[in-house]
């Protein structure tokens, strides 16, 4: 295929799959698409035991790897901030609001232990310790997401010769992206799970490459709601190089979500994908559950803190409901969610992700030959 993704990343099939799980990662790549393993949540001993996993189970095809470098956070400008330090700041109306409402579902709340020096949630400083372990490995790509890639990490990406990515959710985003010299763009609709804008794939994906085409020359990768390879030849008709893929990875047999979290993704419809700032204090799509109504719409809430301090009262709160779930507790099952896009809708089995990047192909291929025998008409 001649894109230019599958020239700078080293891919057949310019279909990237964003995925927490090292399986699903090692098995898109395998089949010729391009895993990214979202390296957020780990520690740079965790990092390496991960990668050198992809290294052994990737039969040598490239992958890449995300962070996450926010650059509105409320923690902005300070140096030296620990989750400890952190977990001081939550009023205690929000954990009473927090332990009463997992009460009502019969869920006892427990907390997380942390070491008194472990970085805060999404410090940047650990995320560039992350980048440097992961140039140990033979990655081609990194991602960030919520803002401008610090300098540093663009400066990593020219030393080492791996692109760098970032993800935008509107125009003036992406504007400011290609002046700081991100090599790619990722253009994310509103559909998308996890942290997104208001604008759609559809309008967003265009209005980009039309921004940007004066400045620069800048692959764009499309991403939002995309869920089949039909899809994916729709964003490539508009201007697109490939796309960028994350919810549909959710419901693959290698995935890290639980078996209560994918019969819940079957039966749900797009518009149970909600925006919701309850999980992390910014806006992102996920599952609607009593967890967001609580936040969203009770009108006791307290509202959602300011990330990172919301992302603490959910971690302890979402481990202990998917502990309750897994024992058993029928009720839990309503407090049960994650990060997924409006394309849930789309998604009627579990399957291996193979299969899914063999799916893509196979529709993608069927969606070109409808539009040349359109044209040819």
């Amino acid at each position: 295929m001649k894109s230019p993704i599958c020239d700078m990343l080293g891919i057949e099939f310019p279909l990237l799959a964003f995925s927490h799980c090292r399986d699903v990662v090692a098995a898109v790549s395998r089949a010729g698409g391009f895993g990214v393993l979202g390296a957020t949540v780990h520690t740079p001993d965790t990092l390496e035991r991960e990668l050198k996993w992809i290294d052994d189970h990737a039969d040598g095809k490239p992958y890449g790897i995300d962070v996450l470098i926010p650059e509105n956070i409320s923690t902005a400008g300070e140096k030296d901030v620990t989750w400890k330090s952190l977990e001081a700041r939550v009023p205690q109306e929000h954990r009473n609001y927090t332990r009463n409402l997992l009460k009502k579902y019969d869920i006892e709340l427990t907390t997380t232990s942390v070491d008194d020096n472990q970085p805060q949630p999404f410090d940047a400083q650990t995320a560039l310790e992350l980048l440097e372990v992961s140039f140990n490995h033979p990655i081609r790509l990194i991602a960030n997401a919520l803002g401008v890639p610090p300098k540093a990490m663009i400066e990593m990406g020219r030393k080492h010769n791996v692109p760098v990515a970032a993800l935008v959710g509107a125009k003036e985003h992406a504007l400011r992206q290609v002046a700081a010299g991100v090599d790619i763009l990722v253009v994310q609709g509103t559909e998308a799970g996890g942290h997104c804008g208001e604008v759609s794939t559809m309008v967003l994906v265009p209005e980009v490459i039309k921004a940007i085409k004066k400045i620069r020359d800048v692959p764009v990768l499309a991403a939002g709601g995309i869920m089949t390879g039909r899809q994916m030849a729709a964003c490539m008709a508009m201007g697109a190089a490939g796309a960028w893929t994350g919810s549909v990875w959710l419901a693959t047999v290698e995935a890290e979500t639980t078996e209560i979290f994918r019969e819940k993704m079957i039966a749900a419809s797009s518009r149970d994908a909600i925006r919701s700032k309850g999980r992390t204090g910014k806006p992102a799509r996920q599952l609607r559950s009593v967890w967001t109504d609580a936040w969203d719409r009770a009108p006791e809430s307290p509202g959602a803190l300011p990330m990172p301090l919301q992302s603490i009262i959910s971690r302890d709160a979402f481990n202990s409901i998917d502990r309750a779930a897994a024992a058993g507790n029928a009720k839990a099952r309503d407090l049960v969610s994650y990060f997924v896009g409006q394309g849930v809708g789309l998604i009627d089995s579990v399957k291996s992700a193979g299969a899914v990047v063999q799916e893509f192909k196979e529709e993608f291929a069927e969606a070109v030959e409808h539009m040349n025998a359109l044209v040819a008409e």
